[in-house]
């Protein structure tokens, strides 16, 4: 398919790990971060992808990376190739407009997610045992509805073809901490707000 890629292969780059959707290169003290146009649904990587998808993702990346660094600290160091190492200047024509220079952080294996609605796997989970990573819930909610107040509902950062898994406040607390999680806690909540006050006020929401 025309302007679709599904996999970048840049020989003097050093590969670091390709992602569900995303491919990682060493370059010196930063990653380079490509988004391809694979498509992933369920785990699932599909065999065919979406023109210029990679492209969008990181434009929407940087959009919010800008929009919440005021409220936590993020990796992005440039998105413009011109600033980008030299070894990676010859690749312009792929990674143009669909990569990030990044600082190297330690990877903190949760994800973090808050739901202002129910739905997805909170729903599913709601539906067998009324409750969404350990935390109960009113009888008798409806799929989507809103919440009184957003939650934050952890889980695991499974590996491709492995799937995430819902956890409880107190089995994320044993994996990361308890001062590592209240800091992801309430900046991932505080984020969530800032971004749902933004689609709110625009009618996406």
């Amino acid at each position: 398919m025309k302007n679709v890629v599904l996999q970048t292969d840049l020989k003097d780059l050093k590969l670091f790990k390709r992602g569900k959707v995303r491919d990682v290169y060493e370059v010196g003290e930063y990653y380079l971060i490509i988004s391809t146009d694979r498509l992933s649904a369920f785990d699932v990587i599909m065999n065919q992808g979406i023109p210029y998808k990679g492209e969008i993702l990181t434009r929407i990346s940087k959009f919010w990376f800008d929009y919440t660094k005021d409220i936590i600290e993020n990796h992005v160091v440039s998105m413009n190739v011109e600033e980008y190492p030299e070894e990676c200047k010859k690749y312009r024509d792929i990674i143009e407009g669909r990569s990030m220079l990044v600082k190297k952080a330690e990877l903190i294996p949760l994800e973090c997610i808050v739901r202002g609605y129910i739905s997805g796997s909170g729903w599913n989970d709601y539906k067998k045992t009324g409750n969404i990573c350990g935390i109960k819930l009113p009888e008798g909610m409806k799929e989507s509805q809103k919440f009184d107040e957003p939650i934050f509902t952890p889980s695991t950062k499974a590996d491709i073809g492995d799937h995430d898994e819902n956890i409880s406040e107190e089995q994320a607390k044993k994996i990361i901490g308890e001062e590592t999680y209240n800091i992801l806690k309430n900046a991932t909540i505080n984020v969530y707000l800032k971004a749902y006050e933004y689609a709110f006020e625009r009618g996406i929401i």
